[in-house]
C-alpha cells in the first residue's frame, strides 16, 4: 500500500512563500511565456505541485476543476523536456496524459500548446470521432507530448501508429472521472506499455477508495498536496434548490429565470443524452439561443457547441456529466441542475463550472419527490443544507440521525433503488409486470409533456400492432398458468431467471426493484463518454 505523505509547502528556503512564479525555480524562458499569456500569481495547487514535480517526485494532486492543475503539471514537465534537449523517434512520444473526455483533452492541450510557445516541443491529441488516419500521421513524425483518451489511445497503439516505450513522464487527469467511465482496464493495459523508470502524476477531484487503489498500483512513493477538501464546492457559488411537485414545473423555472437573466451565461445538466437534446430544442424553439454537449454529438458538432459558447453566440448550453470536467468558460454566470446526478461527486463538479478565476456564480437545481434521497446525498457530501428558493420543503428532506451505526450505517452505504436506507417487499406472482411498471414511471426528460403537444397520450397498444391484436395477445396471456406474463410461477426475492427460457434460477449480486435501474444508469454514463 502506498504511503501518502503531505506536503507542508515545499520553499526552496527555510521561512520563504512562494508567492511568484520565479520562486518556483522555473526558467526565465517559461516566465517570460508565462508573462505574456497574463500569469501572474501561482495558484495554490501550483504553488504546492510545481517544486515537487520539479524535483522529479511522483504526485497526487487533489484540487477541484478551475484550480489551475494543467500549469501545476504541465510546466514543469515542459521545464524538464527542455532542459533535457531529447528528440523522440518516430511513432514514439516524450510525455503521456490521459484524461477522460474529447473536450478535457483538447482544453489541455491547447493550455499547453500556449506554454511551448517559442520551443521544438510538439503538442498533439488523439481523440474518438476524429480521424485516426489523420491521427496516425500526426504521430508518424513522434511526438514530444501526447495528450489523449484511452481508448483512442489504445486503437492506435494496435495499429502500430505509436509506441510508448520513450515516454517519461504519465499524468492522470480527472482520475475519478476515468474510473467513473470505467476505463480502469485501459488504464492498466497502457501503464504496462509506458516504461517503468517514469514520473507519474495523478490528479483527482475526488479521493476514493479506487483511486488510493489506482495510485498504489501506478505511482512509487508519492507526495501528496491537497488544496480543496474533497466534496467542496468554490467558495463565490451561491446555491439554491427549488422543490417542484411536478416534472413541467423544472421547465417553466427554468424558462422564468433564463428569462430574469439576458446577460447571463448558462450551463444546464441533464441527467441523459435523449433529455438534454429534448430539452435544448424545447428552449430553442422558444426562443431562447441554446446549443447542447453530449455523447450523441459528434467531434465537430461539440466543438462547434463548444465554440458558439465561448464566443458568446449561444447563451445557454445543455449539457451531460461528460462536459462537467471538460469545460473552462470563465464567463459562466448560472449552472442549473435541470436532473440531480446519481453520484453526489458529480454535482460538485457540475458547479464549477461557475464562480471560475475567482468570479461570483449562482448554481440552481430543481428537485423533484423522486429526487429527495439525491439531494439528501448531495448535502451530506459537502455537509451543508442548501438554501430554498421555492417550493414545499419535503418532511423527509433531512436523514434521521440515528441512522448511524447498527443497520443504519450499513443501509447508508448500500445503493438502494427508490429510497436510501429503505427496502420495498418485493412483488411475489406477476412480478415482472410490477417492476416494468416502476421502472417506466420517472421521466428522463421533465419538459416531454411541453414538448409532445397533442400527442401527448401515448399509445397503449404494443409497438407495430393494433388494438385488435393487442386485444388476442391479452386474451392469450390470461389462458397461461400462474398469471406471469412468461407463463412461468413467480421468482423468489434473490433470484434472477437465467435467458435460456428453461426456468432455471441463479443467483446474482444485485437484487431489489433499483438495482437494476442502477446498472442501466452506470452503463449510460460510461456510453455518454463515446
Amino acid at each position: 500500500m502506498v504511503q501518502f505523505r503531505r506536503c507542508s509547502f515545499c520553499a526552496p528556503d527555510k521561512g520563504t512563500t512562494l508567492t511568484t512564479f520565479k520562486d518556483l525555480g522555473l526558467s526565465e524562458h517559461v516566465l517570460s511565456t508565462l508573462s505574456s499569456l497574463g500569469f501572474e500569481t501561482p495558484t495554490p495547487i501550483q504553488a504546492q505541485a510545481i517544486p515537487l514535480v520539479m524535483e522529479g517526485h511522483d504526485l497526487i494532486g487533489l484540487a477541484q476543476t478551475g484550480t489551475g492543475k494543467t500549469a501545476a503539471f504541465g510546466l514543469p514537465m515542459i521545464e524538464k523536456m527542455m532542459a533535457d534537449g531529447k528528440r523522440p523517434d518516430p511513432r514514439n512520444i516524450r510525455a503521456l496524459i490521459l484524461a477522460p473526455t474529447r473536450e478535457l483533452v483538447n482544453q489541455i492541450a491547447d493550455n499547453l500548446k500556449g506554454f511551448v510557445k517559442k520551443t521544438p516541443i510538439k503538442v498533439v491529441t488523439v481523440v474518438g470521432g476524429a480521424s485516426i488516419n489523420k491521427q496516425s500521421e500526426q504521430l508518424a513524425r513522434g511526438t514530444d507530448i501526447l495528450v489523449a483518451t484511452p481508448g483512442r489511445l489504445l486503437d492506435l497503439v494496435a495499429r502500430k501508429a505509436v509506441t510508448l516505450t520513450q515516454a517519461r513522464y504519465l499524468v492522470l487527469d480527472e482520475a475519478d472521472q476515468m474510473l467513473d467511465l470505467g476505463f480502469i482496464h485501459d488504464l492498466r493495459k497502457i501503464s504496462k506499455l509506458v516504461p517503468k523508470n517514469r514520473q507519474t502524476l495523478l490528479f483527482s477531484a475526488t479521493m476514493p477508495k479506487a483511486i488510493a487503489e489506482l495510485a498504489a498500483e501506478y505511482l512509487s512513493t508519492p507526495k501528496r498536496v491537497e488544496v480543496t477538501p474533497p466534496g467542496k464546492a468554490a467558495d463565490k457559488v451561491e446555491q439554491y434548490v427549488h422543490f417542484v411537485q411536478g416534472a413541467s414545473q423544472k421547465t417553466e423555472i427554468l424558462k422564468k429565470t433564463l428569462t430574469e437573466n439576458p446577460d447571463g451565461r448558462a450551463m444546464v445538466f441533464s441527467r441523459t443524452k435523449h433529455g438534454a437534446e429534448k430539452l435544448m430544442k424545447h428552449l430553442d424553439h422558444v426562443g431562447f439561443s441554446v446549443a447542447s454537449i453530449h455523447g450523441n454529438k459528434s467531434q465537430g458538432q461539440r466543438e462547434r457547441a463548444l465554440k458558439a459558447f465561448r464566443d458568446g453566440e449561444t447563451r445557454v448550453l445543455v449539457a451531460t456529466d461528460v462536459a462537467a470536467r471538460g469545460i473552462d468558460i470563465p464567463g459562466v454566470t448560472h449552472v442549473y441542475n435541470y436532473d440531480l446526478p446519481e453520484v453526489p461527486d458529480a454535482y460538485v463538479h457540475r458547479i464549477g463550472r461557475t464562480a471560475r478565476a475567482g468570479r461570483d456564480g449562482i448554481a440552481i437545481a430543481f428537485c423533484a419527490p423522486d429526487e429527495i434521497r439525491l439531494l439528501r446525498d448531495i448535502e451530506r457530501l459537502m455537509n451543508i443544507e442548501i438554501e430554498v428558493a421555492s417550493g414545499e420543503v419535503p418532511a423527509d428532506r433531512a436523514r434521521p440521525k440515528g441512522a448511524r451505526g447498527g443497520n443504519g450505517a450499513r443501509n447508508a452505504s448500500r445503493p438502494a433503488g427508490n429510497g436510501h436506507n429503505e427496502r420495498r417487499p418485493r412483488p411475489q406472482g406477476g412480478s415482472d409486470n410490477v417492476h416494468r411498471a416502476e421502472r417506466a414511471a420517472p421521466s428522463p426528460f421533465a419538459g416531454d409533456d411541453l414538448l409532445v403537444g397533442d400527442n401527448q397520450q401515448k399509445k397503449q397498444h404494443r409497438k407495430g400492432q393494433g388494438p385488435a391484436a393487442q386485444a388476442a395477445h391479452e386474451q392469450a396471456l390470461a389462458k397461461r398458468p400462474g398469471g406471469n406474463r412468461n407463463g412461468r410461477p413467480g421468482q423468489k426475492q434473490g433470484e434472477w431467471r437465467n435467458r435460456n427460457h428453461g426456468g432455471a434460477n441463479q443467483n446474482r449480486e444485485a437484487t431489489g426493484p433499483g438495482a437494476h435501474t442502477q446498472r442501466k444508469r452506470a452503463n449510460g454514463q460510461r456510453r455518454d463518454e463515446a
